[in-house]
Protein backbone atom coordinates (compact mmCIF):
# COMPACT_ATOMS: atom_id res chain seq x y z
CA UNK A 1 0.00 0.00 0.00
CA UNK A 2 3.21 2.09 0.30
CA UNK A 3 4.90 0.79 -2.29
CA UNK A 4 5.11 3.87 -4.43
CA UNK A 5 6.78 5.70 -1.46
CA UNK A 6 9.76 3.50 -0.50
CA UNK A 7 12.76 5.34 -1.61
CA UNK A 8 15.91 4.11 -3.94
CA UNK A 9 18.75 2.12 -2.08
CA UNK A 10 21.14 3.81 -4.48
CA UNK A 11 22.08 7.37 -3.32
CA UNK A 12 24.68 9.75 -3.37
CA UNK A 13 24.75 12.24 -0.45
CA UNK A 14 26.86 15.39 0.16
CA UNK A 15 26.96 18.19 2.70
CA UNK A 16 23.88 19.99 1.92
CA UNK A 17 21.49 23.10 3.39
CA UNK A 18 17.63 23.25 2.17
CA UNK A 19 14.95 25.79 3.36
CA UNK A 20 11.01 25.38 3.00
CA UNK A 21 7.92 26.76 4.20
CA UNK A 22 4.67 25.57 4.99
CA UNK A 23 1.34 27.42 6.44
CA UNK A 24 -0.52 25.76 9.56
CA UNK A 25 -4.24 24.79 8.41
CA UNK A 26 -7.47 24.57 10.54
CA UNK A 27 -9.79 21.74 10.17
CA UNK A 28 -13.85 22.12 9.51
CA UNK A 29 -14.99 18.43 10.05
CA UNK A 30 -12.38 17.50 12.57
CA UNK A 31 -9.93 14.59 13.22
CA UNK A 32 -10.14 13.15 16.65
CA UNK A 33 -9.13 9.05 17.14
CA UNK A 34 -6.31 7.47 15.23
CA UNK A 35 -4.75 4.11 14.56
CA UNK A 36 -1.51 2.34 14.39
CA UNK A 37 0.82 4.69 12.14
CA UNK A 38 -0.91 8.03 12.23
CA UNK A 39 -3.73 6.36 10.38
CA UNK A 40 -7.14 8.56 11.18
CA UNK A 41 -10.20 7.08 12.83
CA UNK A 42 -12.13 9.88 10.05
CA UNK A 43 -11.94 11.80 7.25
CA UNK A 44 -11.48 15.44 7.96
CA UNK A 45 -11.19 18.39 6.09
CA UNK A 46 -9.28 21.87 6.50
CA UNK A 47 -8.81 25.14 5.61
CA UNK A 48 -5.14 26.07 4.99
CA UNK A 49 -4.01 28.94 6.23
CA UNK A 50 -2.14 32.29 5.20
CA UNK A 51 -0.04 33.90 6.77
CA UNK A 52 0.86 31.22 9.84
CA UNK A 53 3.47 29.41 8.74
CA UNK A 54 6.56 27.61 9.99
CA UNK A 55 10.31 28.38 8.65
CA UNK A 56 12.80 25.44 8.00
CA UNK A 57 16.22 25.45 7.27
CA UNK A 58 17.95 21.84 7.67
CA UNK A 59 21.61 21.71 7.33
CA UNK A 60 22.83 18.62 6.77
CA UNK A 61 26.75 17.01 7.50
CA UNK A 62 27.07 13.92 5.59
CA UNK A 63 29.11 11.05 6.91
CA UNK A 64 28.81 12.29 10.60
CA UNK A 65 27.33 10.10 12.96
CA UNK A 66 23.92 10.01 12.63
CA UNK A 67 22.29 12.54 15.41
CA UNK A 68 19.43 15.74 15.30
CA UNK A 69 20.34 19.02 16.93
CA UNK A 70 17.08 21.42 16.99
CA UNK A 71 16.77 25.17 17.28
CA UNK A 72 13.41 26.95 17.46
CA UNK A 73 13.82 30.55 17.16
CA UNK A 74 17.53 30.25 18.20
CA UNK A 75 16.84 28.18 21.12
CA UNK A 76 18.20 25.00 21.40
CA UNK A 77 15.62 22.22 21.84
CA UNK A 78 16.62 19.03 22.75
CA UNK A 79 13.65 17.07 23.62
CA UNK A 80 12.69 18.05 20.28
CA UNK A 81 15.69 16.97 18.73
CA UNK A 82 15.08 13.35 20.55
CA UNK A 83 11.37 13.44 18.87
CA UNK A 84 12.50 14.16 15.20
CA UNK A 85 15.61 11.53 15.95
CA UNK A 86 12.82 8.85 16.01
CA UNK A 87 10.88 10.13 13.63
CA UNK A 88 13.51 9.79 11.34
CA UNK A 89 14.18 6.45 12.31
CA UNK A 90 10.66 5.70 11.36
CA UNK A 91 10.63 6.80 7.98
CA UNK A 92 14.03 5.30 7.15
CA UNK A 93 12.42 2.90 4.90
CA UNK A 94 10.96 5.72 2.55
CA UNK A 95 14.63 7.89 2.38
CA UNK A 96 17.21 5.48 2.97
CA UNK A 97 19.73 7.87 3.31
CA UNK A 98 17.84 9.70 6.27
CA UNK A 99 20.28 8.06 9.02
CA UNK A 100 23.71 8.79 7.03
CA UNK A 101 24.77 12.17 8.31
CA UNK A 102 24.42 14.51 11.21
CA UNK A 103 21.37 17.19 11.45
CA UNK A 104 21.18 20.96 12.34
CA UNK A 105 17.56 22.19 12.39
CA UNK A 106 16.46 25.36 12.10
CA UNK A 107 12.97 26.29 12.71
CA UNK A 108 10.45 29.57 13.25
CA UNK A 109 6.52 30.60 13.17
CA UNK A 110 5.71 33.38 12.31
CA UNK A 111 3.08 33.04 14.99
CA UNK A 112 2.95 32.58 19.00
CA UNK A 113 3.84 29.41 20.64
CA UNK A 114 1.05 27.14 22.05
CA UNK A 115 -2.11 29.93 20.37
CA UNK A 116 -3.94 27.17 19.45
CA UNK A 117 -2.60 27.37 15.45
CA UNK A 118 -1.04 23.79 14.82
CA UNK A 119 2.88 24.77 15.07
CA UNK A 120 2.96 20.79 14.46
CA UNK A 121 1.13 20.67 11.29
CA UNK A 122 3.40 23.86 9.83
CA UNK A 123 6.17 22.36 11.38
CA UNK A 124 6.28 18.75 10.22
CA UNK A 125 5.42 20.18 7.20
CA UNK A 126 8.00 21.99 6.74
CA UNK A 127 10.61 19.18 7.61
CA UNK A 128 9.00 16.89 4.85
CA UNK A 129 9.52 19.66 2.59
CA UNK A 130 12.72 19.77 3.07
CA UNK A 131 13.38 15.90 3.19
CA UNK A 132 12.15 15.98 -0.11
CA UNK A 133 14.25 18.31 -1.56
CA UNK A 134 17.43 16.56 -0.01
CA UNK A 135 15.89 13.31 -1.45
CA UNK A 136 15.69 15.12 -5.03
CA UNK A 137 19.38 16.03 -4.52
CA UNK A 138 20.61 13.03 -3.39
CA UNK A 139 18.71 9.84 -5.18
CA UNK A 140 20.00 8.60 -8.64
CA UNK A 141 16.53 7.99 -9.72
CA UNK A 142 14.27 11.02 -8.66
CA UNK A 143 10.18 10.06 -7.60
CA UNK A 144 7.99 11.24 -10.32
CA UNK A 145 7.15 14.83 -9.73
CA UNK A 146 3.58 14.04 -9.94
CA UNK A 147 4.28 12.37 -6.48
CA UNK A 148 6.57 14.68 -4.56
CA UNK A 149 3.97 16.79 -2.99
CA UNK A 150 1.88 13.48 -2.20
CA UNK A 151 5.03 11.96 -0.80
CA UNK A 152 5.87 14.97 1.39
CA UNK A 153 2.45 14.78 2.64
CA UNK A 154 2.73 10.99 3.32
CA UNK A 155 5.91 11.87 5.73
CA UNK A 156 4.66 14.72 7.11
CA UNK A 157 1.55 12.68 8.35
CA UNK A 158 3.99 9.83 10.23
CA UNK A 159 5.39 13.23 12.07
CA UNK A 160 2.13 14.80 12.86
CA UNK A 161 -1.32 13.73 11.24
CA UNK A 162 -2.66 17.05 10.12
CA UNK A 163 0.86 18.31 8.95
CA UNK A 164 -0.32 16.60 5.90
CA UNK A 165 -3.14 18.63 5.10
CA UNK A 166 -1.06 21.61 5.02
CA UNK A 167 1.18 20.75 2.02
CA UNK A 168 -1.86 21.98 -0.17
CA UNK A 169 -3.91 25.37 -0.66
CA UNK A 170 -7.77 25.68 -0.10
CA UNK A 171 -9.44 22.80 1.13
CA UNK A 172 -7.71 19.86 2.16
CA UNK A 173 -8.95 16.50 2.53
CA UNK A 174 -7.36 13.71 4.77
CA UNK A 175 -9.04 10.53 5.27
CA UNK A 176 -10.77 7.86 2.66
CA UNK A 177 -14.34 8.93 1.84
CA UNK A 178 -16.48 8.07 -1.16
CA UNK A 179 -17.29 12.12 -0.98
CA UNK A 180 -13.85 12.81 -2.39
CA UNK A 181 -12.35 10.78 -5.18
CA UNK A 182 -8.69 9.75 -4.73
CA UNK A 183 -8.67 10.13 -0.95
CA UNK A 184 -6.63 8.32 1.12
CA UNK A 185 -5.35 7.72 5.07
CA UNK A 186 -1.93 8.02 4.07
CA UNK A 187 -1.72 11.01 2.37
CA UNK A 188 -4.27 14.57 1.89
CA UNK A 189 -5.26 15.36 -1.01
CA UNK A 190 -6.75 18.97 -2.48
CA UNK A 191 -10.34 19.11 -2.46
CA UNK A 192 -11.56 20.35 -6.28
CA UNK A 193 -11.35 24.17 -5.03
CA UNK A 194 -12.89 24.84 -8.29
CA UNK A 195 -16.29 23.17 -7.39
CA UNK A 196 -16.27 25.31 -4.23
CA UNK A 197 -18.83 28.61 -4.40
CA UNK A 198 -16.91 31.78 -4.13
CA UNK A 199 -18.23 33.19 -0.77
CA UNK A 200 -15.95 29.89 0.73
CA UNK A 201 -13.25 31.01 -1.20
CA UNK A 202 -11.96 34.03 0.66
CA UNK A 203 -12.47 34.21 4.34
CA UNK A 204 -10.51 35.73 7.30
CA UNK A 205 -9.65 33.76 10.92
CA UNK A 206 -8.87 35.85 13.54
CA UNK A 207 -7.33 33.38 16.56
CA UNK A 208 -8.58 34.87 20.03
CA UNK A 209 -5.69 33.70 22.48
CA UNK A 210 -7.82 32.70 25.18
CA UNK A 211 -4.94 30.97 27.30
CA UNK A 212 -1.28 30.44 26.15
CA UNK A 213 0.76 27.43 27.49
CA UNK A 214 0.77 24.05 27.33
CA UNK A 215 -2.54 22.29 27.12
CA UNK A 216 -3.66 20.17 30.62
CA UNK A 217 -4.45 17.14 28.08
CA UNK A 218 -1.84 17.11 24.72
CA UNK A 219 -3.83 15.94 21.84
CA UNK A 220 -1.87 12.51 21.74
CA UNK A 221 -3.14 11.66 25.01
CA UNK A 222 -6.46 12.70 23.82
CA UNK A 223 -6.69 11.26 20.41
CA UNK A 224 -5.77 7.75 22.47
CA UNK A 225 -8.53 8.61 24.43
CA UNK A 226 -11.20 7.66 21.74
CA UNK A 227 -10.15 3.95 21.56
CA UNK A 228 -12.42 3.88 24.77
CA UNK A 229 -15.11 6.46 24.21
CA UNK A 230 -18.38 4.91 24.55
CA UNK A 231 -19.74 7.81 21.44
CA UNK A 232 -16.38 7.06 19.09
CA UNK A 233 -18.02 4.62 16.76
CA UNK A 234 -21.27 7.07 16.18
CA UNK A 235 -18.67 10.07 15.48
CA UNK A 236 -16.81 8.33 13.48
CA UNK A 237 -19.88 7.71 11.13
CA UNK A 238 -20.90 11.37 11.58
CA UNK A 239 -17.66 12.34 9.87
CA UNK A 240 -18.51 10.77 7.35
CA UNK A 241 -22.26 11.64 7.03
CA UNK A 242 -20.79 15.84 7.56
CA UNK A 243 -18.72 15.39 4.57
CA UNK A 244 -21.70 14.43 2.31
CA UNK A 245 -23.91 17.68 3.75
CA UNK A 246 -20.85 19.53 3.14
CA UNK A 247 -20.61 18.63 -0.20
CA UNK A 248 -23.43 20.10 -1.26
CA UNK A 249 -22.80 23.42 1.19
CA UNK A 250 -19.89 24.06 -0.40
CA UNK A 251 -21.23 23.74 -4.00
CA UNK A 252 -24.41 26.16 -3.38
CA UNK A 253 -23.22 28.77 -1.43
CA UNK A 254 -25.23 27.64 1.53
CA UNK A 255 -23.53 30.14 4.29
CA UNK A 256 -26.34 29.16 6.74
CA UNK A 257 -25.58 25.27 6.33
CA UNK A 258 -21.63 26.00 6.60
CA UNK A 259 -22.15 27.95 9.67
CA UNK A 260 -24.07 25.07 11.41
CA UNK A 261 -22.19 22.46 10.31
CA UNK A 262 -18.55 23.99 11.09
CA UNK A 263 -19.88 25.17 14.99
CA UNK A 264 -21.49 21.43 15.17
CA UNK A 265 -18.02 19.92 14.79
CA UNK A 266 -16.15 22.22 16.72
CA UNK A 267 -18.79 21.25 19.80
CA UNK A 268 -18.66 18.63 18.86
CA UNK A 269 -14.93 17.58 18.97
CA UNK A 270 -15.07 19.07 22.80
CA UNK A 271 -17.91 17.17 24.00
CA UNK A 272 -15.85 14.17 22.94
CA UNK A 273 -13.02 15.33 25.54
CA UNK A 274 -15.85 15.76 28.17
CA UNK A 275 -16.97 12.27 27.48
CA UNK A 276 -13.76 10.50 27.77
CA UNK A 277 -12.77 8.44 30.46
CA UNK A 278 -11.37 10.07 32.36
CA UNK A 279 -12.82 13.40 30.94
CA UNK A 280 -11.08 16.74 30.16
CA UNK A 281 -12.07 19.86 29.67
CA UNK A 282 -9.75 22.65 27.25
CA UNK A 283 -12.20 25.32 26.92
CA UNK A 284 -12.00 27.90 29.68
CA UNK A 285 -14.50 30.65 31.06
CA UNK A 286 -13.75 32.82 28.35
CA UNK A 287 -13.79 30.40 25.43
CA UNK A 288 -17.79 29.89 26.76
CA UNK A 289 -17.96 33.38 26.56
CA UNK A 290 -16.95 34.21 23.07
CA UNK A 291 -18.87 31.46 22.32
CA UNK A 292 -22.24 32.68 23.49
CA UNK A 293 -21.52 36.45 22.17
CA UNK A 294 -20.79 35.53 18.93
CA UNK A 295 -24.06 33.43 18.98
CA UNK A 296 -25.59 36.44 20.20
CA UNK A 297 -24.77 38.89 17.71
CA UNK A 298 -25.48 36.62 14.82
CA UNK A 299 -29.23 36.62 15.79
CA UNK A 300 -28.99 39.90 16.25
CA UNK A 301 -27.70 41.10 13.04
CA UNK A 302 -27.21 38.11 10.70
CA UNK A 303 -23.85 38.28 9.34
CA UNK A 304 -21.94 35.88 9.30
CA UNK A 305 -19.93 35.27 11.88
CA UNK A 306 -19.31 32.07 13.18
CA UNK A 307 -16.79 30.20 14.91
CA UNK A 308 -14.61 26.72 15.00
CA UNK A 309 -12.33 25.60 18.02
CA UNK A 310 -8.51 23.05 17.66
CA UNK A 311 -8.15 20.89 20.82
CA UNK A 312 -7.55 23.95 22.88
CA UNK A 313 -9.14 26.75 24.69
CA UNK A 314 -8.13 29.54 22.18
CA UNK A 315 -11.16 30.47 19.53
CA UNK A 316 -11.62 30.21 15.74
CA UNK A 317 -12.87 33.42 14.64
CA UNK A 318 -14.14 33.32 10.95
CA UNK A 319 -16.20 35.36 8.56
CA UNK A 320 -16.29 36.30 4.57
CA UNK A 321 -13.25 38.91 4.02
CA UNK A 322 -15.49 41.37 1.80
CA UNK A 323 -15.67 45.33 2.01
CA UNK A 324 -19.05 45.44 4.55
CA UNK A 325 -17.51 43.46 7.27
CA UNK A 326 -16.64 46.60 9.74
CA UNK A 327 -19.53 45.54 11.90
CA UNK A 328 -17.67 42.42 12.81
CA UNK A 329 -14.42 43.61 12.97
CA UNK A 330 -15.44 46.65 15.62
CA UNK A 331 -17.66 43.81 17.53
CA UNK A 332 -14.19 41.83 17.30
CA UNK A 333 -12.26 44.67 18.58
CA UNK A 334 -14.57 46.11 21.30
CA UNK A 335 -16.43 42.64 22.55
CA UNK A 336 -14.40 39.68 21.76
CA UNK A 337 -10.53 41.00 21.97
CA UNK A 338 -11.28 41.95 25.98
CA UNK A 339 -11.75 38.30 26.93
CA UNK A 340 -8.62 37.42 25.40
CA UNK A 341 -5.06 36.67 27.16
CA UNK A 342 -3.83 40.12 26.86
CA UNK A 343 -6.03 41.35 23.99
CA UNK A 344 -3.95 38.63 22.13
CA UNK A 345 -5.46 37.65 18.52
CA UNK A 346 -3.24 35.94 15.23
CA UNK A 347 -5.21 37.26 12.09
CA UNK A 348 -4.79 35.36 9.16
CA UNK A 349 -7.13 34.74 5.89
CA UNK A 350 -7.96 32.31 3.95
CA UNK A 351 -7.67 32.88 -0.14
CA UNK A 352 -7.86 29.90 -2.95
Amino acid sequence: MTQEFLGNSQFNISNQTVSARCPSNIALIKYWGKYENQIPANPSISYTLTHCKTNTTVHFLADEAFSVQTFLSGNEEKKFANKIEKYFQNIAPYLPWILKGRYVIETENTFPHSSGIASSASGFGALAKCLMSLDQIFSVENPPASIITQKASFLARLGSGSACRSLYEGLVVWGKTEEVEGSSNLFAVPYNNDAVHPIFRNFNDWVLLIHEGAKSVSSTVGHGLMNNNPYAKRRFREAHENFATLKTILSTGDMEGFIKLVEHEALTLHALMMMSEPPFILMQTATLQVINKIWEFRRIKGLALFFTLDAGANVHVLFPNDIDNKKITDFIQTELLPLTQNGAVVKDVIRF
